[in-house]
């Protein structure tokens, strides 16, 4: 994760604000969140009010140093939170992953330490931006190096022998939001800030045509992970 160390997360101040995305997305893994749970790449904690509600200990893990003073700052003296400065071996019931994984190159790796570090029947939370054909120069910029689909993951757990999941892509209307700004190369014209709000707005538009299109595109992909008693070699 050296290189997520100097991330400077410029985007997350615009996309935090877009809360009809940000609940969501929590619909989807709120249900799942446990005791005793760990947030990787957590970045402004977004969710931390939601979290701390239902959950006995919070960990968080920032591998970026401007956030990790962020988080410091606010949450350093809150008892129920602790912020690590390296994994230790802490097993947890729920650790999760909200757009962080696609900044790991070794992603493989990634996913089994934070598997083996699931208490039994655990559950590894995965949100990432979906589609490889939508990769563009804003995924580059901001230190993608790639977008999953349904595939990606498959082959993955088949090398991991993980073999309790589900997976599901979310938000059809920001699927097509860039694959027409990539056809059109307007991707970099269009004010950013309007266009997250413009983009937000329609998230409840987007709700409704998931429930007939989300077995097969979406902006995001959300993967549930559940610790079983075999163990991945």
């Amino acid at each position: 994760m050296s290189k997520f160390q100097d991330y400077n997360g410029w985007e997350l101040n615009f996309f935090d604000k877009a809360n009809n995305f940000r609940e969501y997305q929590w619909s989807f893994f709120r249900k799942h969140i446990k005791k005793k749970i760990l947030e990787v790449g957590p970045g402004n904690c977004v969710f931390f009010e939601k979290y701390y509600r239902i959950s006995e200990k919070i960990f968080l893990f920032e591998p970026s140093r401007k956030f990790k003073k962020k988080l410091v700052k606010k949450f350093g003296r809150i008892k129920k939170i602790k912020i690590l400065s390296r994994y230790d071996n802490s097993k947890y019931d729920t650790i999760i992953y909200l757009d962080v994984l696609e900044h790991i190159k070794n992603d493989e790796k990634e996913v089994l330490n934070a598997y083996n570090k699931l208490k039994s029947n655990g559950f590894l939370i995965i949100s990432v931006p979906a589609f490889q054909h939508l990769y563009t120069q804003y995924d580059k910029k901001i230190g993608h190096f790639k977008r999953y689909n349904k595939v990606d993951f498959k082959k993955m757990f088949f090398n991991l022998k993980i073999k309790k999941y589900k997976m599901t892509y979310f938000d059809s209307i920001g699927y097509f939001f860039i694959l027409i700004s990539k056809f059109l190369n307007i991707s970099s014209k269009v004010n950013f800030k309007q266009s997250i709000i413009l983009w937000n707005f329609f998230i409840r538009l987007s709700k409704k045509l998931d429930f007939f299109l989300s077995k097969f595109i979406g902006k995001s992909l959300m993967v549930i992970i559940q610790k079983s008693n075999d163990k991945p070699s």
